[in-house]
């Protein structure tokens, strides 16, 4: 089973919306689905660069993953009815310009962009488990399954990074912090809009 466990089933039917808070719903399965979108295009911008060097599998494994949880939030969005974000082809083009640049940092640099990014999304998903949690943990019980089991997959990606020697990359702390205020501001609009 992909993504460490968790279902990768198409969701054939559509869940039961009764008694669902649909505002913060909305919001989760949207910022979730355009994160894992972006997700997917650091990665195929990492891989156009540094797809052939030695450190090209890791990446591709990593991305691998980010496809399952792609797929899986396509299908959630589908059974919950929620729309996708108007951003998407901004963060199309954001997110593989993101990878392929910090991949022009060498090896280093891929890493660290990884490790902010998958920080962030790891801190993100950590605050949507306590939202829903405090709404009805068994009430949204797959979602949280799906959301833990993902989080704990970026962790991952983020400790292979920090293994793969991203705080070495060139100005490590600025690359760091701006890519996470990126992160911040995507997470706030996608959110929304």
């Amino acid at each position: 089973v992909p993504a460490g466990g968790v279902s990768l089933r198409c969701c054939g039917t559509r869940v039961s919306l009764e008694g669902v808070n649909r505002p913060v719903i909305d919001r989760i399965i949207r910022v979730d689905h355009a994160g894992e979108y972006g997700a997917n295009r650091i990665y195929a911008g990492q891989m156009a660069v540094l797809g052939r060097s030695s450190v090209g599998p890791l990446i591709q494994q990593m991305w691998n993953q980010e496809k399952d949880h792609l797929k899986k939030f396509d299908e959630l969005m589908v059974a919950y009815r929620v729309r996708p974000t108007v951003l998407l082809p901004f963060w199309n083009v954001a997110g593989f310009v993101l990878g392929a640049a910090s991949a022009l940092l060498g090896k280093k640099g891929a890493m660290a962009c990884t490790v902010a990014v998958e920080e962030s999304i790891s801190d993100h998903y950590n605050s949507q488990i306590r939202t829903l949690m405090e709404e009805d943990p068994e009430k949204y019980k797959e979602l949280l399954q799906v959301i833990k089991q993902f989080r704990d997959d970026e962790r991952e990606h983020h400790d292979i990074g920090l293994e793969h020697d991203a705080e070495g990359a060139p100005a490590y702390s600025v690359l760091k912090t701006a890519i996470q205020l990126g992160c911040k501001a995507a997470i706030f609009l996608s959110e929304r809009i």
